[in-house]
């Protein structure tokens, strides 16, 4: 079980890491352009804000088991991408986006296995 939780954490955190930083690199307009039609509803600095959480989450979900410092953080990293998705699919919703809600429940729900198994019973 171990070894799927490192996997999980592995590419969710590669996910999350390439949207921050997508989300921080480019403008609003070159997002909506790129297929995120959601930017339109939040400011420059909303989406800023969006993608320093994903980044700082991937960041906390494996680097601090990695480096063996205060990894306990890890399963905290991901409930807190948990709650962005769970918060991007009620956008989503509000938009009428079935696709990007779904995409949203599937990382959410990763998240939420991985916190799962670092709270509970596969702790580092």
């Amino acid at each position: 079980m171990n070894t799927a939780l490192w996997i999980a954490q592995g590419l969710l955190a590669l996910g999350f890491a390439v949207s921050g930083t997508m989300k921080l690199a480019r403008r609003r307009e070159e997002l909506k352009e790129k297929g995120q039609a959601w930017v339109e509803d939040f400011s420059d600095s909303d989406v800023k804000l969006i993608g320093i959480a994903e980044l700082l989450g991937a960041t906390g979900l494996v680097l601090p088991p990695l480096v063996d410092i205060a990894p306990w953080l890890a399963p905290i990293a991901a409930t807190g991408l948990a709650t962005v998705m769970l918060l991007a699919a009620r956008t989503h919703l509000r938009r009428k986006e079935p696709e990007g809600v779904v995409v949203t429940l599937v990382l959410g729900a990763i998240a939420v296995f991985i916190m799962w198994g670092r709270f509970g019973p596969h702790q580092f």
